[in-house]
């Protein structure tokens, strides 16, 4: 289990990367799950992420209580709801899109109630 979460948590990473260069790709969810994977399989990792020059403040203003930022919460909200309504169009299964917009709404929810945080 360690080593599958230390896989997820250094994808995590370099999708979280990409994303800082990429539009498409939200930043702040993938480096949130990367602390997660890392906080469960390597605190050696996980302190280096959080204590990263560039890429822990995304981390430590969600873990310290300070929210996510908008856009953070709007690349993450739009991007899942593009790629959901993409999926339900491909995707013929009643049920399968009955999950998928479940799953999504559920989603967006607990990001919309998330802190904000409020730059400076």
């Amino acid at each position: 289990m360690r080593y599958l979460l230390l896989a997820a948590g250094w994808l995590s990473v370099a999708l979280g990367v990409v994303g800082i260069f990429l539009p498409v790709l939200p930043t702040t969810p993938f480096l949130l799950l990367a602390a997660a994977c890392f906080a469960r399989s390597s605190p050696r990792f996980h302190a280096w992420l959080v204590n990263h020059p560039k890429l822990g403040p995304w981390i430590r203003d969600y873990l310290g209580g300070e929210g996510i930022p908008l856009k953070a919460k709007v690349y993450a909200i739009g991007l899942m709801w593009a790629s959901i309504g993409l999926s339900c169009y491909l995707v013929p299964l009643f049920w399968a899109r009955v999950f998928m917009l479940s799953s999504a709404v559920l989603v967006s929810l607990w990001i919309v109630r998330q802190k904000t945080l409020r730059q400076g």
